[in-house]
């Protein structure tokens, strides 16, 4: 058994502090930019996602996130494995609230085998020692599968919905792949999004069940399109679906990709 290095710890007390038990999730069909983009992987790519909770200085958390984390995550990039990394700070809830996490980093790679090859060496290790010295509001770190991607434009400015676990996870594949996500694509020239990254979480990054149940991202060219594309009637339609099918509630964030 590999060892888990000792952040992965901190990141399933904080969830389990955050999630309520719920279903496993069923098997079921299942992104912000850094680095130039990889040749399109053979099957699903896999992401390691970390949600950062707000820090309890955000001053001290973004000076050693820029000048000492990023730097080392690109340092170990080779090592780890993967491909490109994107990441987003979150502004507001949808509603316009505080938003509910800080940020989120997305680690791809180009299979689940190479993700756990990556997660697996010192580089990462050291990526993951690390965030002790500024994440103090806590984390979740999960690992994803990509289950859909409309294509590669830019990202500046996102809408991320991000699913807790359903009641029934099979009733929620069901209607989220036959009725959600073709009203999702019928508005998507009204709504004016560019781009919808869709995942399914697979496991904490230990392998235990997920804290959080899926991912979706609908990417804007600019603050101001994702402004005007969240006021249609679209937008409207789509986010009144939600609660048809999203049974363990959701967290939904509007972010600017950096």
């Amino acid at each position: 058994m590999r060892r888990i290095s000792s952040w992965l710890v901190t990141t399933l007390a904080v969830a389990a502090a955050c999630d309520k038990p719920a279903d496993k999730p069923a098997e079921a069909p299942a992104a912000d930019t850094a680095t130039a983009a990889a040749p399109v992987p053979a099957e699903p790519q896999a992401i390691v996602t970390v949600v950062y909770q707000t820090p309890k200085s955000v001053a001290a958390f973004e000076k050693y996130y820029s000048e000492k984390h990023l730097p080392l995550v690109s340092e170990k990039q080779q090592e780890i494995g993967f491909t490109k990394a994107e990441l987003t700070k979150f502004t507001r809830t949808l509603d316009g609230k505080k938003p509910t996490f800080y940020r989120q980093a997305e680690l791809y790679f180009n299979s689940l085998e190479d993700a756990r090859k990556g997660m697996a060496t010192p580089g990462f290790k050291a990526v993951g020692d690390d965030l002790a010295n500024f994440a103090t509001g806590g984390l979740i770190g999960m690992l994803a599968v990509e289950t859909g991607d409309e294509g590669t434009a830019a990202c500046p400015a996102l809408v991320t919905v991000i699913y807790d676990v359903p009641k029934d996870s099979a009733a929620f594949e069901q209607y989220y792949s036959t009725t959600h996500l073709p009203l999702v694509g019928k508005n998507q020239q009204e709504i004016g999004f560019t781009r919808a990254d869709l995942t399914r979480f697979e496991s904490n990054l230990d392998g235990s069940a997920p804290a959080k149940y899926r991912q979706a991202e609908l990417c804007f060219d600019s603050m101001a399109e994702l402004e005007q594309g969240i006021a249609t009637p679209g937008f409207k339609a789509v986010g009144d679906d939600l609660g048809n099918f999203a049974t363990g509630g959701l967290t939904a964030l509007i972010g600017e990709q950096q």
